[in-house]
């Protein structure tokens, strides 16, 4: 049974006593870990960090993925959070130099299906390995991004045309779906279906590359009617039958060259029908009709309200309003499937405005969150890292040991978008057993940078409750409530007038028990 993250702090102080087991998680047996980097420089709070205001901290933080003290400023000089939210739907006008650097990590990420294909055959790289890659670059973009907004709409929309990132075949097109995804992103949705469920990954994923008009396969013209556009109920067999034809034709070269082709010769001609959508379909290039029947689709109120619901459970709470969903379905048709007017409407909302804290991080954003809350640099990882000890490969092996990797996802229904789904027990224990490894800084241990814990000091000396303010202000970007100090003071035997400096045994041996305090804390747990 799910249980509440209310419960965290409590569960946190029994975690947190307890001395680490093994600080070298993922070396291999006999081999020495490289000593751990910290990064040096100014303690962070030399001058106070500034909190944003309630409203704006929220919508920061439900569309971001961590508020930091670097994000807080922009927001600031931006004029506030629906100002700076305005700037973020215009992600090209945004500079992103970290994210920009990521393009030479991950070389397999720019070759080609066919070469991808036959690196595989020869067992040079395997298809999954190409995949990780592709996770950890999808995730050390999150920790970098300068552009949060069109990232969490990346995922939101890969997610809910869901290609599974692992698998024999789309693997070979993998990136290419998420590129093309992103082209559509903020964009619109009628576009997107489009481009999404003709594209080679999709059409490989869900069996369509091997339909015919002899056999045709129905589960790419079932699941998008399931799971896509109209959603379940509001179908029947004969739709589904009627949406196989209609996308027969539609193929993939998977022998050779692996690229997409449309082969007229094997789509179905004949009149079709499918809920209010009829064509007669006289012709063997099928492409038109398959285009303006993505469009009917992407424009049924229906799939309307089935986009409206999904947003509204991402980024507002678990049972949204039903007049918000209503709402923001209306203003979806009646701005042309534009995506931008939706979102706008959504953050303006009262439903929206009211639902601080409400949503508890999913496996990825606790991986990212717990990145960015700490501060901890992440370096290109070393060439011949294939024991996968770097920051950049470990932290895949963290969100797949929380619950799942980035697009990991089995099924073609994507990754649960609601609370439930992830405020298990077993997730809370794994999620508190990687904060306590990045806090003490034990795993990773290469081409990663932590702050030292007297780097965490406001100043030479400071009462610790002093200290525990300044912290939850860096790393929960919130002032500190009474009870966080007193879960504080229970986890590491301060008390709350006592005088800590750099000599102190809290900041010598202690300081990973009192940081788990605050990433095992319901407000780093939720968003």
């Amino acid at each position: 049974m799910p249980v509440s993250f209310t419960s965290t702090t409590s569960t946190a102080r029994q975690l947190v006593q307890q001395e680490p087991v093994n600080q070298s998680v993922g070396q291999s047996i006999g081999e020495a870990a490289p000593a751990t980097r910290r990064r040096p420089g100014k303690r962070p709070g030399k001058k106070r960090v500034r909190l944003l205001a309630p409203a704006d901290r929220h919508l920061v933080r439900r569309f971001s993925y961590g508020i930091t003290p670097e994000l807080a400023k922009r927001v600031r000089k931006a004029g506030g959070g629906l100002a700076w939210f305005e700037q973020q739907l215009s992600p090209g006008s945004i500079a992103d130099p970290q994210v920009d650097a990521l393009a030479g990590w991950y070389p397999s990420l720019r070759r080609g299906p066919s070469e991808l294909w036959r690196r595989q055959v020869k067992e040079i790289e395997g298809g999954w390995e190409v995949m990780d890659d592709y996770a950890r670059w999808l995730l050390l973009r999150r920790i970098k991004t300068r552009r949060p907004v069109f990232e969490m709409m990346v995922e939101f929309w890969e997610n809910h045309l869901h290609v599974t990132a692992v698998g024999d075949g789309q693997f070979t097109h993998r990136v290419d779906y998420g590129k093309t995804i992103r082209q559509h992103a903020l964009g619109r949705f009628d576009d997107m279906l489009v481009a999404a469920i003709t594209h080679p990954a999709m059409l490989i994923y869900l069996n369509a590359a091997e339909s015919t008009k002899e056999h045709p396969n129905e589960n790419l013209g079932r699941e998008l009617l399931e799971l896509h556009t109209v959603g379940v109920g509001n179908y029947d067999e004969r739709d589904v039958k009627n949406s196989a034809r209609i996308l027969t034709g539609w193929s993939v070269d998977m022998w050779e060259s692996w690229r997409p082709q449309y082969n007229r010769e094997d789509h179905y001609v004949g009149r079709v029908k499918v809920k209010g959508f009829a064509a007669k379909n006289g012709n063997d290039d099928g492409r038109a009709v398959t285009r303006k029947y993505l469009r009917y689709l992407a424009h049924h109120p229906q799939t309307a309200r089935r986009i409206a619901q999904k947003l509204a459970v991402k980024f507002v709470s678990d049972r949204p309003p039903a007049s918000l969903v209503d709402r923001l379905a209306r203003v979806y048709l009646d701005n042309d499937t534009a995506i931008k007017p939706v979102l706008r409407a959504l953050v303006r909302s009262s439903a929206f405005q009211n639902a601080a804290g409400k949503k508890v991080r999913d496996p990825g954003e606790d991986v990212v969150g717990t990145y960015r809350a700490l501060g901890i640099s992440v370096s290109q990882p070393p060439k011949g890292d294939r024991a996968g000890r770097s920051a950049a490969a470990t932290m895949l092996y963290s969100a797949q040991t929380i619950g799942v990797s980035p697009f990991g996802w089995p099924t073609p229904d994507g990754q649960p978008l609601d609370g439930a789904a992830w405020a298990s027990p077993s997730r809370l224990l794994a999620s508190m057993r990687f904060h306590l490894d990045l806090a003490g800084g034990w795993w990773p241990t290469v081409a990663v940078g932590y702050r030292e814990p007297k780097d965490w000091l406001p100043r030479r000396q400071v009462r610790f409750e002093d200290l525990v303010e300044h912290v939850a202000r860096i790393t929960l970007h919130r002032h500190a409530s009474d009870r966080l100090v007193e879960a504080c003071c229970r986890a590491t035997g301060v008390k709350r007038r006592e005088l800590v400096d750099a000599e102190h045994e809290l900041v010598q041996w202690g300081f990973p028990r009192f940081l788990s305090v605050f990433l095992d804390s319901p407000d780093h747990l939720s968003r």
